[in-house]
């Protein structure tokens, strides 16, 4: 057991065996804590960037300490992260064991009592999540599930959501994605491309339009349709 032990001379072997207990032992503790503790980070992302940049600072600080150790734990430790990540698509037991499933917490209008002991979060959490999603009333809520990542996803009833021009069987224009084709008063000439036009054509629109030239360009976008929006460093 001399890799548990302070030892000033470990074999890459000892190395090894460290780097794993540590590992279990964090996605033990993490998995203690609950997700809220760890925020909107995966249990194996959580434990995987908490260690990794540890173990590269100490040498890095510390004169006396060589970069084998450091350098052979961190290997490892990718190495076991990869091997949860398999794992957890490949085992639904591991997934489960790894990433809890969603917790109900609100359901038709109720809050459940026990989705909040079993996510280990407190009503004030709940009510801090409905108002970043600007929902004013529990009531309104349909579904409210605790996600394995620390969020909450809400669902609302459906006479609370927004009418849309589906629910009217009204006729919208097809999506229309306006591409950056000026960036900073320099040609995206990727995605200008895409558009069928080129620099002349921007150019000229430029000049005929709000007399400027493409340096005095914050950012322009073009759509499908061939509209040019232009927005520049000061205002015109």
């Amino acid at each position: 057991m001399d890799f548990y032990q302070s030892q000033s001379n470990l074999t890459a072997l000892e190395w090894v065996l460290r780097a794993v207990v540590a590992f279990v032992f964090l996605v033990i503790v993490a998995k203690v804590l609950g997700q809220r503790a760890i925020s909107q980070l995966r249990l194996l992302d959580f434990v995987i960037a908490l260690v990794i940049g540890n173990i590269i600072a100490h040498p890095l600080s510390e004169e006396q300490l060589g970069l084998q150790g450091s350098m052979i734990s961190t290997t490892v430790l990718v190495a076991l992260y990869s091997g949860g990540v398999f794992l957890i698509l490949k085992w639904p037991w591991f997934r489960s064991l790894v990433n809890h499933p969603p917790i109900t917490i609100v359901k038709n209008g109720t809050i459940v009592y026990d989705g909040l002991k079993k996510a280990r979060i407190s009503l004030d959490v709940v009510l801090e999540e409905m108002r970043e999603k600007k929902i004013t009333d529990v009531k309104k809520v349909a579904l409210a599930v605790w996600e394995a990542d620390g969020r909450m996803s809400f669902f609302l009833d459906p006479k609370y959501e927004a009418v849309t021009p589906a629910a009217l069987g009204l006729n919208t224009e097809p999506f229309n994605l306006h591409r950056v084709i000026i960036k900073e008063g320099v040609f995206n000439v990727q995605e200008l491309r895409k558009t069928q036009k080129d620099e002349e054509w921007v150019v000229s629109r430029l000049d005929r339009i709000y007399q400027a030239k493409v340096k005095d360009v914050l950012l322009a976008t073009l759509d499908h349709n061939g509209n040019l929006s232009v927005f520049f460093y000061q205002n015109r």
